[in-house]
């Protein structure tokens, strides 16, 4: 990761602020449309992701990119945490919600 262009951790709300810029986020995979990923944000929102990473559907991925617009970042680097990212930061004490609440329930 190039630390001379920090990225700022964003979500669905705020990704309007930055766009044009280097962000990262958090994003459960809603879907895979050929190219673009749709996921949830941490703020329960959906981002449209532009990638030719194949992560399965209900997993959790980070991603690194830049803002195309208020809902689309075009990736550089993502990172698949598995399906229990959010249920192993909450046994630390750490929620991501609303994901950990959608997978449980």
């Amino acid at each position: 990761m190039d630390t001379s262009s920090p990225a700022a951790l964003v979500n669905a709300q705020i990704l309007n602020m930055f766009v044009g810029r280097r962000v990262r986020t958090v994003v459960q995979v809603q879907r895979n449309e050929g190219g673009f990923l749709v996921g949830q944000s941490t703020d329960g929102h959906q981002l449209t992701i532009k990638s030719s990473v194949d992560v399965p559907v209900s997993h959790f991925m980070e991603v690194y990119g830049i803002a195309e617009n208020s809902q689309t970042i075009r990736a550089e680097v993502c990172t698949d945490f598995g399906p229990d990212f959010g249920e192993i930061l909450c046994a630390y004490g750490v929620c991501l919600c609303p994901f950990y609440h959608s997978t449980v329930n």
